[in-house]
């Protein structure tokens, strides 16, 4: 009796010992929980004003060849100006990027070739007027038999060499860029051309050596018309042909781009680089482009067909990239996908998602798992 008493007592022991192990177990106490898979997780969106979404289409892919590129003016629309005679140099009248026209005065020298020209010029004047006087005398004398027809002859001569010379010094005064009826005393040099001023290499007190100067006052380019000189492979030649579409980008104006055509490929390879130059010209409105900016040529290599998302709907966390696509009833699933290029805010998924799937665009970071409080 006593022993069927102590086996009764200890099996009650036992199930009310199992009992608690079991609530505390289902109660998430102390029980380990398995780790959920988040490619098969339920994503929902707390607030859905934050969430945009798109479908998923298959679309042409461009592949473009992408070149370095920098900026250049024209060199047949670049003038180095130059004195057209030696002298002191009194006034610079322009300085670096400043805009001028055509014959504006750009500086002004004391030049003793100016002078004597104008000299020479009055000179030559003064005679022609005097021998052109004598040849009206002459021409008198013959019609009364005063002179002889020899007499009347040298008398032509003399005035025909008179009017050479004046002619002669009156071009080299207007060489020096002054009329020469109304000559100062100082040279002005003026503009050749419309244009930006590049660069400026005298100033106000140096001595000005004309055409042997070693730098030319000042360089005037005319930018309305700019070039954007890319290096391309030996391996992509094929991709540039002149008169093809291009695109070019500048790092100044990042969110712009400036359509044009390849005007030139180059002949030659440089030995140093193995490239060659691509030379795209582009009209410049309002000279927003400068000679030197740094950009990129952009020439279309070939298109073919896939799936393109916007680049924001791709999330890279790792190793892995993965986007969220609907799984209806306003949830989401965390879908891992292979991407291919990236291009104008555009990324190419080559697998993981199928045509005509809602994929979330913005907001992803505002989903959460469904099973989440």
């Amino acid at each position: 009796m006593r022993v069927l008493l102590l086996f009764l007592v200890l099996d009650t022991f036992l199930a009310v010992t199992d009992g608690c192990r079991s609530g505390t177990a289902q109660n998430g106490g102390t029980a380990p929980r398995q780790p959920s898979d988040p490619e098969k997780t339920e994503y929902v969106a707390p607030d859905a004003k934050g969430i945009q979404t798109q479908t998923v289409r298959v679309s042409s892919i461009p592949d473009y060849l992408e070149l370095p590129a920098h900026i250049e003016a024209d060199p047949t629309r670049v003038v180095h100006v130059f004195a057209p005679a030696g002298g002191r140099i009194v006034a610079m009248r322009v300085r670096p990027w400043d805009s001028v026209t055509k014959d504006q005065a750009l500086a002004q020298l004391e030049s003793s070739g100016l002078a004597r020209a104008v000299a020479d010029y009055h000179k030559a004047l003064a005679d022609n007027q005097a021998k052109q006087k004598e040849l009206v005398r002459s021409q008198d004398l013959l019609v009364h038999n005063a002179i002889s027809e020899r007499q009347y002859q040298q008398a032509q001569s003399d005035a025909e060499q008179a009017r050479a010379e004046m002619e002669a010094t009156r071009e080299q005064v207007r060489v020096f860029g002054m009329d020469p009826d109304h000559s100062a005393t100082q040279l002005v040099v003026k503009a050749p051309r419309s244009g930006v001023v590049l660069d400026i290499g005298a100033s106000p007190g140096e001595f000005s050596q004309a055409l042997s100067a070693p730098a030319p006052l000042c360089t005037i380019a005319d930018i309305t018309e700019i070039w954007a000189v890319g290096d391309i492979y030996e391996k992509d030649l094929g991709a540039a042909k002149s008169g093809q579409a291009a695109q070019v980008t500048l790092s100044a104006y990042p969110h712009e781009h400036w359509s044009g055509r390849v005007s030139v490929v180059s002949d030659a390879v440089d030995p140093s680089t193995r490239t060659l130059r691509v030379r795209v010209v582009l009209p410049n409105s309002g000279n927003r482009i400068k000679p030197g900016m740094f950009g990129g040529i952009r020439i279309l290599r070939s298109t073919a067909s896939g799936i393109l998302v916007p680049a924001s709907a791709v999330i890279r966390a790792g190793d892995d990239t993965y986007v969220f696509v609907g799984s209806g009833n306003g949830g989401f699933e965390r879908r891992s996908v292979t991407p291919g290029r990236t291009s104008d805010g555009q990324a190419e998924i080559v697998s993981g998602i199928n045509a005509g799937e809602v994929i979330v665009t913005e907001g992803a970071l505002l989903l959460r798992s469904a099973g989440q409080n």
